[in-house]
């Protein structure tokens, strides 16, 4: 039988301690999940959670007014929920770079729960952290010309992002196409759910650039609120924030809105991964459970 990763082991551990959890949600909060029973049709809840849930190991803890009312639970209980709790119990309660143990941890969480493969390291390479401060950012020109005036494809996006302008300067790839003319839907998105990272800041990036340019140019990543739970595919689409700021990387108004990364000063924690996605199957924008 071939050797476990790490990774494997440590995956194989999380889960184990998932199983854990869920049976002491129960035993500490029974009377929280009671109002979910009775509360469920207030709430605007999914039920993948309750569906997960009450298949586990953890059903036989499940106290009998909740059991005995499951279908109410599977309305009241949103799958967020479990993954907000999940994180919440891994990772530290300071925003700073995790230690391998908690990222790949987290890596597993995210992979279970959003069925596609992400990792904090991809073909050797990786960012100089996967948890950091997330900040606004304006939107891109897309190529030469392009502007706030030209630049929705709705009256209602215009309404919804056109306050946050479109930045003089260039992304870290220069323009997403040469004209209006050769716009696709491909470049729409790239630019509409793109996010800024330090990649000058990437371990190994100064003895090869070039090599960790192309890498990180449209890479696809996985960028969770683990606050709310939420969840968007992005593409990394120009380099920043400058170390200075306090900020780890940025987000196209989009990217923001959606995570509801809009708190205080515009910025907020996240985690940010790497999908392993080598068919480009994984189209980018909001994850839905």
């Amino acid at each position: 039988m071939p050797k476990k990763s790490q990774y494997q082991v440590l995956a194989e551990k999380w889960t184990n301690r998932h199983r854990i959890l869920q049976t002491e949600i129960f035993d500490k909060h029974k009377d929280a999940f009671k109002w979910l029973a009775d509360n469920s049709k207030q709430l605007a809840v999914g039920s993948l959670a309750s569906i997960f849930l009450l298949a586990s190991p953890a059903a036989a803890k499940i106290p009998n007014f909740i059991s005995s009312t499951s279908a109410q639970v599977t309305q009241a209980v949103d799958k967020k929920v479990f993954l907000v709790y999940d994180l919440k119990n891994v990772l530290p309660n300071e925003v700073r770079s995790l230690t391998f143990e908690e990222e790949a941890s987290v890596g597993a969480v995210l992979t279970r729960d959003f069925g596609m493969q992400v990792t904090a390291e991809l073909d050797g390479k990786r960012l100089n952290t996967s948890y950091g401060l997330i900040g606004q950012e304006q939107h891109l020109p897309r190529f030469p010309g392009d502007n706030i005036f030209n630049h929705f494809s709705s009256q209602e996006e215009a309404d919804k992002y056109w306050a946050y302008g479109v930045t003089p300067g260039l992304g870290a790839w220069g323009y997403f196409t040469d004209s209006a003319a050769t716009l696709t839907q491909t470049d729409i998105d790239r630019e509409k759910y793109y996010i800024a990272v330090q990649t000058f800041l990437a371990p190994g990036f100064d003895s090869n650039p070039k090599e960790y340019v192309d890498f990180f140019k449209y890479r696809k990543m996985l960028v969770v609120n683990p606050q709310n739970g939420k969840a968007i595919v992005a593409d990394i689409a120009d380099a920043g924030p400058s170390p200075w700021t306090g900020k780890q990387l940025g987000g196209s108004p989009e990217v923001m809105n959606y995570l509801e990364r809009f708190d205080g000063q515009q910025r907020g924690p996240v985690l940010y991964y790497f999908i392993d996605d080598p068919n480009d199957t994984i189209p980018l924008g909001p994850v839905q459970y």
